[in-house]
């Protein structure tokens, strides 16, 4: 007899659904792992396609996952069991790369979020970066789609800037305006890049030091995966005398995902708790 605990947690976001299945039997781990990009399909339609594959691949049935659970844009998952918010998971996400985290910065395609957690990665208080604000992942996005650039491009060529150029918006809309003038003034790819991590990288400081942040800090989310971005984080820290120690993981970017299994898998036990109780 099979005694796995399977759960599976989906984050739907803006661009991306991210997948993950679970063994959380014992001491939690990743059993597979997917992520697709939506484009301009139906996002529900791409979850189920996600989940289907997942499972064939392991030889496993709908049945045998004890709990599927979202989060994100999670109402577009048909079949789940249940939902949970994303601040949330990413502290589970994180606290399940690293258990001593502290701060969680959620590095999302909208906004960015610095999120306080306890121990038990409980969320203990955040702050926010606002949506029209040029310091997201799809600001990031629509500027290399502007530079001729892939979105993976992107870090190795900030990488390589002599002279950054700082954008002055805050808003994304000003922002990409003075990017459009930067091409013009003839200023280079890397160095307009490099610019952008820069301006992004200042505001995540200033969202940790407004949250009295604690290390260690664990990125999460798309831009996690950015070599530039962590450059300019670390350049921007040494500008300003922060002394915060930052932690990412090659899965960051499956950290909500993982985090909605995790709290699957907990919430499923204690189902079955309550119903032995009853019993």
């Amino acid at each position: 007899m099979n005694n796995t605990l399977y759960t599976m947690g989906i984050d739907v976001g803006s661009n991306f659904i991210k997948l993950v299945l679970m063994d959380c039997s014992g001491t939690p781990s990743i059993i597979g792992r997917h992520t697709e990009k939506i484009r301009k399909r139906n996002p529900s339609q791409v979850a189920e396609e996600m989940i289907q594959s997942i499972l064939s691949a392991n030889n496993l049935k709908y049945e045998d996952v004890a709990y599927l659970a979202s989060t994100g844009e999670g109402d577009l998952v048909k079949r789940k069991r249940g939902h949970f918010y994303g601040m949330t998971t990413h502290a589970k996400g994180a606290n399940f790369f690293f258990h001593d985290a502290k701060t969680v910065v959620d590095m999302g395609a909208l906004y960015v979020r610095a999120i306080k957690v306890s121990e038990g990665a409980r969320v203990q208080d955040y702050k926010m970066t606002g949506q029209c604000a040029s310091g997201s992942g799809q600001f990031v996005e629509n500027i290399s789609r502007y530079l001729g650039l892939s979105i993976e491009e992107v870090g190795d060529i900030s990488m390589q800037s002599d002279k950054p150029e700082i954008s002055s918006g805050i808003c994304a809309v000003l922002a990409e305006t003075d990017v459009i003038n930067m091409v013009s003034r003839g200023i280079s790819t890397p160095n307009i890049i490099k610019g952008i991590h820069l301006s992004i990288a200042g505001r995540i400081i200033k969202l940790l030091s407004s949250l009295k942040a604690e290390s260690p800090i664990i990125l999460t989310g798309g831009m996690a995966l950015n070599k530039g971005m962590l450059q300019a984080i670390e350049e921007q820290l040494q500008e300003t005398g922060k002394k915060f120690i930052i932690n990412t993981s090659p899965d960051a970017i499956y950290a909500g995902a993982i985090g909605a299994a995790l709290w699957g898998g907990y919430r499923h036990m204690k189902l079955k708790e309550k119903e032995a109780a009853t019993v």
